[in-house]
């Protein structure tokens, strides 16, 4: 019952890499389920109900910021929060890629923002950082939304000379159709390619 559980509940995303109690998580889970579905997620969400940086260290080991490099980066909500499934808030993660603070550090070749992630892939210019750019554009959307949205960390992705970009734009593109949200990518509003 109260007691606590001597191992980590894997498949709750409350729980994760902590040992809490079972009534306690199902608590959080069920309080989580309650803001998600009545859209209080923005005000209310407790920090204590998401999980404690799982990956976010080891996402950074090996990290190389190249000038010039191309990079795919995928960015995911908290608690994969479906933040972007409302239009607003897609439209100004999607025109926060064109603001100034992120095209004087990288030009965006392509994206597509889904309901509770995205996936950028850009050109770094010569003195920005991955990082750095990654974490102003996370801030500028964040506060615009009032709400920390992102969980720490990205993944990225440093296209190798033989990789095809156009290859790549065209994965990163049709993740809607994958994903079920539409039959047709021009039926999607949320994507764009240096391309088109």
């Amino acid at each position: 019952g109260d007691r606590l559980v001597g191992r980590c509940f894997e498949d709750s995303a409350i729980a994760r890499y902590r040992c809490i109690s079972k009534p306690l998580v199902a608590a959080k889970f069920a309080l989580l389920q309650r803001q998600i579905r009545y859209g209080f997620w923005r005000y209310y969400l407790p920090m204590e109900t998401l999980p404690d940086k799982p990956h976010s260290q080891k996402l950074r080991t090996g990290r190389v910021s190249l000038p010039q490099q191309i990079y795919l980066v995928t960015m995911v909500t908290q608690a994969r929060i479906k933040i972007f499934a409302d239009y607003e808030n897609a439209a100004l993660a999607a025109r926060n890629l064109y603001s100034p603070a992120i095209i004087n550090r990288a030009e965006t070749l392509a994206f597509v923002v889904m309901p509770d992630h995205l996936h950028w892939l850009l050109q770094l210019g010569e003195a920005a950082s991955l990082s750095d750019t990654v974490r102003r554009y996370k801030t500028q959307v964040s506060l615009q939304l009032q709400a920390r949205i992102w969980q720490a960390g990205f993944h990225d992705h440093a296209l190798r000379a033989e990789e095809s970009l156009r290859d790549v734009a065209r994965y990163v593109i049709a993740n809607p159709l994958r994903a079920g949200l539409c039959q047709k990518i021009g039926d999607y509003p949320f994507w764009n390619a240096v391309w088109l």
